[in-house]
Protein backbone atom coordinates (compact mmCIF):
# COMPACT_ATOMS: atom_id res chain seq x y z
CA UNK A 1 0.00 0.00 0.00
CA UNK A 2 2.04 2.96 -1.58
CA UNK A 3 5.62 1.64 -0.65
CA UNK A 4 4.24 0.94 3.11
CA UNK A 5 4.63 -2.58 4.67
CA UNK A 6 1.75 -4.24 7.06
CA UNK A 7 3.63 -6.08 9.47
CA UNK A 8 1.31 -7.45 11.92
CA UNK A 9 -2.25 -7.03 12.22
CA UNK A 10 -4.48 -5.77 15.33
CA UNK A 11 -6.44 -8.43 16.96
CA UNK A 12 -8.56 -7.22 20.28
CA UNK A 13 -10.33 -10.96 20.26
CA UNK A 14 -11.47 -12.54 22.91
CA UNK A 15 -8.24 -14.41 24.71
CA UNK A 16 -6.38 -13.45 21.90
CA UNK A 17 -2.76 -12.51 22.78
CA UNK A 18 -2.77 -8.22 21.95
CA UNK A 19 -1.41 -7.74 18.76
CA UNK A 20 -0.65 -4.05 17.13
CA UNK A 21 -0.36 -3.11 13.48
CA UNK A 22 3.08 -1.52 13.19
CA UNK A 23 4.11 -0.01 9.12
CA UNK A 24 7.13 0.11 8.04
CA UNK A 25 7.59 3.33 5.71
CA UNK A 26 9.68 1.77 3.02
CA UNK A 27 9.05 -1.10 -0.21
CA UNK A 28 10.71 -4.26 0.03
CA UNK A 29 13.50 -3.77 -1.83
CA UNK A 30 14.57 -1.03 0.90
CA UNK A 31 13.66 -3.61 3.66
CA UNK A 32 15.80 -6.00 2.25
CA UNK A 33 19.10 -4.13 1.83
CA UNK A 34 18.48 -3.05 5.38
CA UNK A 35 17.28 -5.43 7.70
CA UNK A 36 19.71 -4.54 10.08
CA UNK A 37 19.21 -0.84 10.48
CA UNK A 38 15.70 -1.70 11.03
CA UNK A 39 13.79 -2.06 14.87
CA UNK A 40 13.39 -5.66 15.08
CA UNK A 41 10.90 -5.27 17.35
CA UNK A 42 8.40 -3.63 14.58
CA UNK A 43 8.59 -7.40 12.66
CA UNK A 44 6.93 -9.30 15.60
CA UNK A 45 3.70 -9.35 17.28
CA UNK A 46 3.48 -7.30 20.75
CA UNK A 47 2.63 -10.16 22.96
CA UNK A 48 2.89 -10.58 26.98
CA UNK A 49 5.76 -11.91 28.32
CA UNK A 50 4.56 -15.37 29.28
CA UNK A 51 3.51 -15.49 25.87
CA UNK A 52 6.98 -13.71 23.99
CA UNK A 53 9.66 -12.87 25.71
CA UNK A 54 12.04 -10.04 23.90
CA UNK A 55 15.70 -9.88 25.26
CA UNK A 56 18.96 -7.53 24.12
CA UNK A 57 20.37 -9.82 20.55
CA UNK A 58 22.68 -12.02 21.30
CA UNK A 59 25.63 -10.71 19.64
CA UNK A 60 27.00 -14.02 19.16
CA UNK A 61 24.12 -15.14 16.71
CA UNK A 62 24.00 -13.68 13.21
CA UNK A 63 21.16 -11.62 11.93
CA UNK A 64 20.04 -13.74 8.66
CA UNK A 65 19.73 -11.45 5.86
CA UNK A 66 16.15 -12.06 4.95
CA UNK A 67 12.78 -11.13 4.84
CA UNK A 68 10.19 -13.21 6.41
CA UNK A 69 6.77 -13.25 5.50
CA UNK A 70 4.19 -14.16 8.00
CA UNK A 71 0.61 -15.44 6.98
CA UNK A 72 -2.12 -15.66 9.88
CA UNK A 73 -5.22 -17.76 9.06
CA UNK A 74 -8.58 -18.10 11.59
CA UNK A 75 -8.39 -22.04 12.16
CA UNK A 76 -12.52 -21.54 11.49
CA UNK A 77 -11.04 -21.79 7.94
CA UNK A 78 -8.40 -24.05 7.98
CA UNK A 79 -6.79 -26.71 10.14
CA UNK A 80 -3.27 -28.38 9.93
CA UNK A 81 -3.81 -30.70 7.09
CA UNK A 82 -5.40 -28.06 4.98
CA UNK A 83 -2.34 -25.52 5.56
CA UNK A 84 0.56 -28.51 5.03
CA UNK A 85 -1.44 -29.15 1.92
CA UNK A 86 -1.43 -25.59 0.67
CA UNK A 87 2.77 -25.61 1.71
CA UNK A 88 2.96 -28.21 -0.21
CA UNK A 89 1.69 -27.02 -3.51
CA UNK A 90 3.38 -23.52 -2.43
CA UNK A 91 6.76 -25.82 -2.32
CA UNK A 92 6.28 -27.50 -5.80
CA UNK A 93 5.84 -24.61 -7.53
CA UNK A 94 8.82 -22.93 -6.42
CA UNK A 95 10.68 -26.07 -6.74
CA UNK A 96 9.66 -26.43 -10.66
CA UNK A 97 10.21 -22.99 -11.12
CA UNK A 98 13.65 -22.99 -9.48
CA UNK A 99 14.47 -26.05 -11.61
CA UNK A 100 12.74 -25.02 -14.70
CA UNK A 101 12.55 -21.44 -14.86
CA UNK A 102 9.13 -19.44 -16.17
CA UNK A 103 6.40 -21.91 -16.74
CA UNK A 104 2.93 -21.18 -18.66
CA UNK A 105 1.19 -24.16 -16.26
CA UNK A 106 1.84 -26.02 -13.68
CA UNK A 107 -0.29 -28.97 -12.00
CA UNK A 108 -0.15 -28.73 -8.15
CA UNK A 109 0.35 -31.99 -6.29
CA UNK A 110 -2.46 -31.93 -4.24
CA UNK A 111 -5.68 -29.21 -5.72
CA UNK A 112 -7.48 -28.31 -3.39
CA UNK A 113 -11.38 -27.96 -3.00
CA UNK A 114 -13.67 -25.16 -1.19
CA UNK A 115 -16.93 -26.37 0.11
CA UNK A 116 -18.36 -27.06 3.38
CA UNK A 117 -18.33 -30.02 4.18
CA UNK A 118 -22.28 -31.98 5.08
CA UNK A 119 -22.06 -33.98 8.17
CA UNK A 120 -25.74 -33.52 9.13
CA UNK A 121 -26.28 -37.20 8.06
CA UNK A 122 -24.08 -38.11 11.39
CA UNK A 123 -26.46 -36.32 13.29
CA UNK A 124 -28.62 -39.52 15.53
CA UNK A 125 -31.17 -37.92 17.41
CA UNK A 126 -31.56 -41.21 19.96
CA UNK A 127 -27.61 -40.32 20.92
CA UNK A 128 -26.89 -37.55 23.51
CA UNK A 129 -23.59 -36.85 24.34
CA UNK A 130 -21.50 -34.65 26.97
CA UNK A 131 -19.27 -32.41 25.61
CA UNK A 132 -16.43 -32.11 28.43
CA UNK A 133 -14.16 -30.29 25.56
CA UNK A 134 -16.15 -27.20 26.15
CA UNK A 135 -16.74 -24.72 28.85
CA UNK A 136 -19.02 -21.77 29.86
CA UNK A 137 -17.65 -18.74 31.26
CA UNK A 138 -18.17 -15.55 32.35
CA UNK A 139 -16.05 -13.33 29.84
CA UNK A 140 -14.96 -10.85 32.37
CA UNK A 141 -14.36 -12.82 35.10
CA UNK A 142 -12.55 -15.40 32.89
CA UNK A 143 -10.22 -12.99 31.33
CA UNK A 144 -8.78 -11.82 34.32
CA UNK A 145 -7.54 -15.24 35.43
CA UNK A 146 -5.69 -15.41 31.90
CA UNK A 147 -3.66 -12.34 31.76
CA UNK A 148 0.22 -13.52 32.31
CA UNK A 149 2.65 -13.28 34.66
CA UNK A 150 6.31 -12.58 34.44
CA UNK A 151 7.41 -16.06 33.88
CA UNK A 152 8.77 -16.72 30.90
CA UNK A 153 7.79 -20.20 28.53
CA UNK A 154 10.35 -22.82 28.84
CA UNK A 155 11.04 -25.49 25.83
CA UNK A 156 11.80 -28.91 26.62
CA UNK A 157 13.14 -31.72 24.22
CA UNK A 158 12.02 -34.90 24.98
CA UNK A 159 14.03 -37.56 23.34
CA UNK A 160 13.35 -40.66 23.03
CA UNK A 161 16.15 -43.27 21.96
CA UNK A 162 15.49 -46.29 19.27
CA UNK A 163 15.17 -48.73 21.59
CA UNK A 164 12.50 -47.13 23.78
CA UNK A 165 10.30 -45.97 20.74
CA UNK A 166 10.91 -49.56 19.89
CA UNK A 167 9.70 -50.92 23.25
CA UNK A 168 6.58 -48.21 23.44
CA UNK A 169 5.83 -49.54 20.08
CA UNK A 170 5.60 -52.84 21.41
CA UNK A 171 3.56 -51.89 24.25
CA UNK A 172 0.79 -49.82 22.13
CA UNK A 173 0.62 -53.28 19.82
CA UNK A 174 -0.24 -55.03 23.15
CA UNK A 175 -3.33 -53.21 24.67
CA UNK A 176 -4.30 -52.00 21.23
CA UNK A 177 -3.66 -48.20 21.09
CA UNK A 178 -1.60 -46.12 18.69
CA UNK A 179 2.25 -45.21 19.22
CA UNK A 180 0.91 -41.55 19.78
CA UNK A 181 -1.38 -42.60 22.34
CA UNK A 182 1.00 -43.95 24.38
CA UNK A 183 3.59 -41.05 23.50
CA UNK A 184 1.28 -38.90 24.91
CA UNK A 185 0.62 -41.29 27.83
CA UNK A 186 4.20 -41.23 28.85
CA UNK A 187 4.30 -37.24 28.94
CA UNK A 188 0.89 -36.80 30.66
CA UNK A 189 2.06 -38.91 33.55
CA UNK A 190 5.35 -37.43 33.48
CA UNK A 191 3.93 -33.72 33.93
CA UNK A 192 2.03 -35.08 36.70
CA UNK A 193 4.63 -36.91 38.86
CA UNK A 194 6.75 -34.00 38.73
CA UNK A 195 4.49 -31.67 39.49
CA UNK A 196 2.92 -33.59 42.22
CA UNK A 197 6.72 -34.20 43.71
CA UNK A 198 7.41 -30.63 43.64
CA UNK A 199 3.77 -29.61 45.88
CA UNK A 200 1.89 -33.01 47.04
CA UNK A 201 -0.95 -30.59 48.10
CA UNK A 202 -2.05 -30.66 44.58
CA UNK A 203 -2.41 -34.85 44.65
CA UNK A 204 -6.83 -34.14 44.56
CA UNK A 205 -6.92 -31.23 42.20
CA UNK A 206 -8.02 -31.38 38.65
CA UNK A 207 -4.97 -32.91 35.73
CA UNK A 208 -6.55 -32.47 32.37
CA UNK A 209 -5.31 -33.99 29.33
CA UNK A 210 -6.49 -32.24 25.58
CA UNK A 211 -5.57 -32.87 22.10
CA UNK A 212 -6.47 -32.03 18.44
CA UNK A 213 -8.39 -34.95 17.00
CA UNK A 214 -8.56 -34.58 12.34
CA UNK A 215 -11.85 -36.15 12.23
CA UNK A 216 -11.64 -36.30 8.17
CA UNK A 217 -11.35 -39.86 8.20
CA UNK A 218 -14.02 -40.57 10.26
CA UNK A 219 -16.55 -37.17 8.51
CA UNK A 220 -15.53 -38.34 5.11
CA UNK A 221 -13.61 -35.34 4.35
CA UNK A 222 -10.69 -35.44 2.12
CA UNK A 223 -7.20 -34.22 2.80
CA UNK A 224 -7.35 -31.99 -0.39
CA UNK A 225 -10.73 -29.68 1.17
CA UNK A 226 -9.88 -26.57 2.80
CA UNK A 227 -12.01 -26.89 5.75
CA UNK A 228 -11.27 -27.59 9.83
CA UNK A 229 -12.54 -30.21 10.68
CA UNK A 230 -10.90 -30.65 13.80
CA UNK A 231 -12.55 -31.36 17.30
CA UNK A 232 -10.94 -31.50 20.85
CA UNK A 233 -10.74 -34.43 22.80
CA UNK A 234 -10.71 -33.97 26.27
CA UNK A 235 -10.13 -36.04 29.55
CA UNK A 236 -9.70 -35.03 33.22
CA UNK A 237 -8.37 -36.98 36.07
CA UNK A 238 -7.28 -36.25 39.66
CA UNK A 239 -2.62 -35.74 39.78
CA UNK A 240 -2.90 -38.36 41.79
CA UNK A 241 -4.82 -41.13 40.23
CA UNK A 242 -2.56 -39.79 36.56
CA UNK A 243 0.49 -40.04 38.79
CA UNK A 244 -0.32 -43.50 40.56
CA UNK A 245 -1.44 -45.27 37.09
CA UNK A 246 0.85 -47.44 34.50
CA UNK A 247 1.42 -45.46 31.18
CA UNK A 248 -0.49 -48.81 29.46
CA UNK A 249 -3.30 -47.61 31.99
CA UNK A 250 -3.14 -43.83 30.62
CA UNK A 251 -2.67 -45.01 27.35
CA UNK A 252 -6.13 -46.65 27.64
CA UNK A 253 -7.79 -43.59 28.73
CA UNK A 254 -6.35 -41.34 25.89
CA UNK A 255 -7.92 -44.26 23.53
CA UNK A 256 -11.10 -43.81 24.65
CA UNK A 257 -11.03 -39.93 24.56
CA UNK A 258 -9.72 -39.73 20.96
CA UNK A 259 -12.73 -42.46 19.81
CA UNK A 260 -15.28 -41.38 20.72
CA UNK A 261 -14.74 -38.60 18.47
CA UNK A 262 -17.24 -40.13 16.35
CA UNK A 263 -18.93 -38.79 12.78
CA UNK A 264 -22.17 -38.57 15.30
CA UNK A 265 -19.94 -37.24 18.28
CA UNK A 266 -18.50 -34.46 15.20
CA UNK A 267 -22.07 -33.61 14.42
CA UNK A 268 -23.25 -33.65 18.17
CA UNK A 269 -20.30 -31.42 18.72
CA UNK A 270 -21.28 -29.23 15.77
CA UNK A 271 -24.91 -28.75 17.16
CA UNK A 272 -23.78 -28.13 20.40
CA UNK A 273 -21.06 -25.42 19.64
CA UNK A 274 -24.20 -23.47 17.16
CA UNK A 275 -26.63 -23.06 19.88
CA UNK A 276 -23.90 -22.12 21.87
CA UNK A 277 -23.03 -19.42 19.41
CA UNK A 278 -27.04 -18.49 18.99
CA UNK A 279 -27.11 -18.49 22.71
CA UNK A 280 -24.35 -15.58 22.77
CA UNK A 281 -25.39 -13.37 19.78
CA UNK A 282 -29.21 -13.48 21.76
CA UNK A 283 -27.37 -12.03 24.56
CA UNK A 284 -25.82 -9.95 23.70
CA UNK A 285 -28.82 -8.20 21.10
CA UNK A 286 -30.27 -8.21 24.56
CA UNK A 287 -27.94 -6.87 26.16
CA UNK A 288 -27.72 -9.25 28.86
CA UNK A 289 -24.77 -10.64 31.00
CA UNK A 290 -24.65 -13.99 29.23
CA UNK A 291 -21.51 -16.84 29.37
CA UNK A 292 -19.35 -18.03 26.37
CA UNK A 293 -17.85 -20.84 25.10
CA UNK A 294 -14.41 -22.05 25.43
CA UNK A 295 -12.21 -25.07 24.26
CA UNK A 296 -11.33 -26.81 27.81
CA UNK A 297 -8.11 -26.01 27.71
CA UNK A 298 -8.51 -22.21 28.40
CA UNK A 299 -9.51 -23.76 31.91
CA UNK A 300 -7.97 -23.22 35.10
CA UNK A 301 -6.04 -26.74 36.37
CA UNK A 302 -3.52 -27.55 38.35
CA UNK A 303 -1.41 -29.73 35.62
CA UNK A 304 -2.52 -29.79 31.76
CA UNK A 305 -1.27 -31.58 29.18
CA UNK A 306 -2.30 -30.51 25.58
CA UNK A 307 -1.10 -31.94 22.64
CA UNK A 308 -1.79 -29.79 19.42
CA UNK A 309 0.16 -31.42 16.73
CA UNK A 310 0.47 -34.54 14.66
CA UNK A 311 3.00 -37.13 13.36
CA UNK A 312 1.35 -37.19 9.95
CA UNK A 313 1.97 -33.55 8.48
CA UNK A 314 4.48 -33.35 5.51
CA UNK A 315 6.56 -30.99 7.28
CA UNK A 316 10.21 -32.71 6.63
CA UNK A 317 9.31 -33.63 2.79
CA UNK A 318 8.84 -29.69 2.16
CA UNK A 319 10.97 -28.44 -0.31
CA UNK A 320 11.05 -25.23 -2.16
CA UNK A 321 13.72 -25.75 -4.37
CA UNK A 322 16.38 -25.81 -1.61
CA UNK A 323 16.33 -28.97 -0.18
CA UNK A 324 14.19 -30.61 2.49
CA UNK A 325 14.37 -28.44 6.11
CA UNK A 326 17.40 -29.65 8.59
CA UNK A 327 16.38 -29.62 12.57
Amino acid sequence: HNNSIDVVYYSDKFNDPPVTTQTLDMDYDTLSRHVHDCNVKLLVPAAPPAVVTFEDPDPDIPMIMAVVLGVTYHHSLMDGTAFWTFMANWSALCKHLHEHGEIAEFDIPHPPTFEFPDISHFHNPSKTFEHPEYILVNPNQFSKRLQPGPEKIVETILEISVEQQQALRQQARDIGVSFTEILCAVLWKGVNSLRLELNPEIGSESSLYTCTVNSRTRAGVSNNLCASPVTIASREQTVAEIAALEVCDIAQLVHQAIGKCTGEYLSSSYRYLHHQFKQEQDDKCNGRAGKKVMCVFANSASVKCVIATSRTFPIYSTDFGFGTPEY
